[in-house]
């Protein structure tokens, strides 16, 4: 029997002549710059990739001599000072930024970041949308640092086992194997902080990942001191019960706040990214009250400063903890602020009914600047969250929207960067330019077009080819089951039309949506000359077992004898598969059920790389699709029946594949090419990356959010918080005065108006102890043709008796049917939002 085996490591000693390997390796800038990725590509390919693209554990293990070939290899050395210099001009350039962010950088707070694969700190969207926000911050210069946690196991690996169903595996990583080193104190020493977790003192240990010119901190509590379960409460992403939980949460928002002051960090603006980290707010909170202002006022300094930013229409995406559980976690918290526990617990409260404590419910009381992302989501998260703001209508709810976007850089398949940088070399300087897209896309060729498209699907095909064959020899299927998926996927000598799904698997996405009526999907697949593959990859939580069974039934339809050879499932899903797929699709397919697509992403990468989406209308398409760049399939009401709206949209989405996909993609000329499918997806490139790519997206939260936070924050905080100190107690008055505030009539307002006469409103208004200053009196007028109506303002003209008289004189400014009506709410010069505190009176 032979004993037991040990690992050995033996690095190589690099030739001073690359001695700047681990530079490259310890920044996240090769997760995005081709050139220095593919310095570790050309100096081992198959280390490169057994290595699963980690340059840091690359350098540990690639053979001595081989790095003393290389330095004497002039092309290598060439491609190496190329990536050398493309690092050291990258981070030599220092974009001109706001003056407002010279004070301090933005705090950026996620529970999840997706940089790269072989940091496995994301499991899906909300993840890759930080890490391109990160990306995106660090390519404007934005003054920025990122605050999440150090996963030790990070999310689950995925695979597929013979019956189809998904496995999940756990893989620790080694701290030494990432892009990860200690964030150092002035004296040199790691920096640590401790947070109380259930009346324990717990050691936080801070380390720091660089990604580009912003820095990440990673808090972790795998600390010598801690016992061992408070070592594992940053063990797993989304992993544990509801202690381990808030355990996390405590960690990212209070530990997180206490990390960045003890690297002498001062935020200007704080932006919480989903409501994980919204105990930051807490943490600021007593951080005030400690200075000496008072809770009503410390909260006001901390809100101005805050913006929050909701991702989830779903009710299961927003956290939630019981009584017993805040009170064991925050009871002396609520000490230190000063305040009763109970009023503590009132900032998590929601809806009538539900008791527990919402961390969606406390960020937005704790930020006075609110967005979804997307103008659908916006609409949803205003009727959801409307709790807050209870008067308020929805559509004028302070919830506003900004649409995600996606990371050029990071998403755009390696031969359109080449072409890019070979025929307009200036395309960088360019994203958000709605006209120049269409432009240099139309400078393109249809046919050097449709040749990269092609190149590309080749690739993918190939790649995938490799990954099923491992999957299916490791599930021992059988040899006419491989061969027959082979020549499915070869497709160098012939061409085939490739749809991809590939997201979180979750039930509202309805992956199965497809299958409604599978007889006819099955007439449609067997087309003679016109064939189609369909993939499918994405991952179910661990607990989502609906999300599980949906993957098995996927891979039940992948072994149907009418399918087979059709239809694949990829396990695995990860940011390099993602990559892979949204480059080399035909069309990409997006079902989810209205309203519950916040935004969505995929589909976006999918577009910047000339694939087409057809999608519901839902997130992000309802506004990117204008009726040329791809297909929609039209929202149904969402009050209908499940089973009734899936037949109905799945009745849609067949013909759309039937009447337009296939015929469009397979209509050739003479030369081969379907002209009219590369001007679609030509448009599709050309509309879509402009609008959403991740450097409008963070340039549209500096300027609508962050630069108004930093004036608004500022304005309270002078003269010794004068202004947090006039509006925390205007804010009590208010709130113990409206529910006894009156308006009426004082006489009915005209039914008809001659063209051109004046409009004369009069009202009495008691204002039950409040000063005429305190209110806003207005006129809503709508004509039939108006987008929205005009707000006209009354004016006081007198008192009669104990009201308020308040007259209005205006002539419209058009004629026909209108709407009027009239309406009363709060208002002070140092709001945020006229609505923030949620009060209003209609007549």
């Amino acid at each position: 029997m032979p004993g037991t085996r040990y690992t050995l490591e033996v690095p190589p000693t690099l030739p001073p002549e690359l001695g700047r390997l681990h530079e490259l390796a310890g920044n996240l800038i090769y997760g995005w710059d081709r050139r220095i990725r593919g310095v570790f590509y050309f100096m081992d390919a198959v280390l490169w990739t057994s290595c699963q693209h980690n340059p840091k554990v690359f350098l540990r293990r690639i053979s001595q001599a081989r790095v003393d070939a290389l330095a004497r290899d002039m092309q290598f050395m060439q491609r190496y000072a190329d990536a050398v210099n493309a690092f050291d001009s990258y981070m030599a350039r220092r974009p001109e930024t706001p003056a407002a962010l010279d004070q301090g950088p933005v705090a950026y707070f996620c529970m999840e970041y997706g940089l790269y694969e072989s940091l496995k700190l994301y499991s899906g969207g909300l993840g890759v949308l930080a890490g391109d926000y990160c990306k995106a911050a660090s390519d404007l210069g934005i003054p920025c640092v990122a605050v999440g946690l150090m996963y030790h196991l990070g999310y689950f690996t995925q695979t597929i086992n013979a019956d189809g169903e998904q496995e999940v595996h756990y893989q620790s990583m080694d701290i030494d194997d990432l892009p990860v080193r200690p964030a150092f104190l002035a004296d040199g020493r790691q920096a640590e902080v401790e947070v109380e977790v259930s009346n324990r003192r717990v050691a936080i240990k801070v380390w720091e990942v660089a990604v580009g010119h912003v820095h990440l901190l990673l808090l972790d509590s795998d600390a010598q001191q801690n016992t061992t379960q408070d070592r594992a409460i940053t063990y797993q992403l989304y992993g544990g019960d509801e202690g381990t939980r808030i355990a996390q949460e405590i960690v990212l928002g209070i530990g997180g706040v206490r990390a960045l002051r003890a690297l002498g960090i001062a935020p200007s603006v704080w932006h919480i990214n989903e409501g994980h980290a919204a105990f930051q707010i807490l943490e600021r909170c007593r951080e005030e009250v400690a200075h000496g202002l008072d809770y009503d006022a410390a909260m006001e300094v901390t809100a101005a400063a805050t913006l929050f930013t909701t991702h989830t229409p779903v009710s299961a995406g927003h956290d939630v903890f019981n009584r017993e559980m805040m009170l064991l976690q925050f009871e002396r918290f609520a000490q230190d602020l000063r305040i009763p526990f109970e009023r503590l617990y009132a900032l998590g409260a929601h809806p009538p009914g539900d008791e527990s404590f919402n961390m969606t419910a406390l960020a937005l009381r704790g930020s006075r600047r609110h967005n979804g992302v997307s103008r659908v989501h916006r609409q949803v998260a205003a009727a959801m969250e409307s709790y807050i703001w209870p008067q308020i209508p929805a559509d004028e709810s302070p919830i506003d929207y900004v649409n995600n976007g996606v990371h050029a850089s990071t998403f755009l398949a390696r031969p359109w960067v080449a072409l890019l940088d070979e025929r307009f070399p200036e395309w960088r300087r360019h994203l958000s330019d709605l006209h120049y897209w269409p432009r240099i896309l139309e400078e393109i060729s249809d046919e050097h077009f449709w040749h990269l498209r092609q190149t590309l699907k080749r690739e993918m095909l190939a790649d995938i080819c490799g990954l099923l064959m491992t999957q299916y020899q490791r599930n021992h299927a059988g040899r006419i089951r491989c061969e027959q998926m082979s020549r499915a996927l070869d497709a160098v000598e012939r061409d085939v039309l490739v749809i991809g799904f590939a997201r979180r698997f979750a039930t509202y996405k309805r992956a199965l949506l497809l299958f409604q009526d599978l007889p006819r999907l099955m007439t449609l697949l067997q087309q003679a000359g016109k064939p189609v593959i369909i993939l499918f990859s994405g991952k179910a939580h661990p607990q989502d077992r609906p999300a599980q069974q949906i993957i098995k039934e996927l891979n039940r339809y992948t072994r149907h004898p009418d399918l087979s050879g059709r239809i694949f499932f990829l396990e695995g899903h990860d940011i390099a598969l993602e990559r892979k797929l949204v480059t080399g699709v035909d069309l990409w397919l997006n079902t989810p059920a209205y309203p519950q697509e916040a935004s969505g992403t995929s589909g976006q990468k999918a577009a910047i790389n000339g694939v087409i989406n057809l999608s519901v209308l839902d997130g992000w398409w309802a506004e990117g699709y204008d009726g040329s760049n791809g297909w929609a399939i039209h929202a149904h009401d969402p009050s209908l029946d499940d089973d009734h709206r899936n037949r109905i949209e799945a009745e849609e989405l067949l013909d759309i594949l039937e009447r337009d996909v296939l015929p469009l993609y397979y209509q050739r000329e003479g030369s081969g090419l379907p002209r009219e499918w590369v001007r679609m997806s030509k448009r599709s490139m050309a509309s879509i990356l402009p609008r959403y790519n991740s450097e409008r997206m963070v340039g549209d939260y500096l300027r609508r959010f962050y630069l108004p936070a930093v004036l608004q924050h500022a304005g309270l905080t002078a003269g010794d918080a004068a202004g947090a100190r006039e509006l925390a107690q205007w804010k009590t008055r208010i709130l113990s005065h409206w529910p006894h505030v009156r308006l009426r009539w004082r006489a009915p307002p005209p039914a008809q108006l001659q063209t051109g006469q004046q409009l004369t409103l009069s009202v009495a208004v008691g204002l039950n102890g409040l000063q005429p200053g305190d209110v806003r009196v207005e006129c809503q007028l709508q004509g039939a043709a108006d987008p929205a109506p005009r707000a006209l303002p009354f004016r006081q003209i007198g008192t009669e008796g104990e009201d308020c008289i308040y007259n209005l004189e205006s002539t419209p400014e058009t004629n026909g049917l209108m709407q009027l009506s009239v309406r009363m709410y709060p208002y002070h010069p140092l709001l945020a939002h006229p609505f923030e505190l949620g009060c209003m009176l209609w007549l």
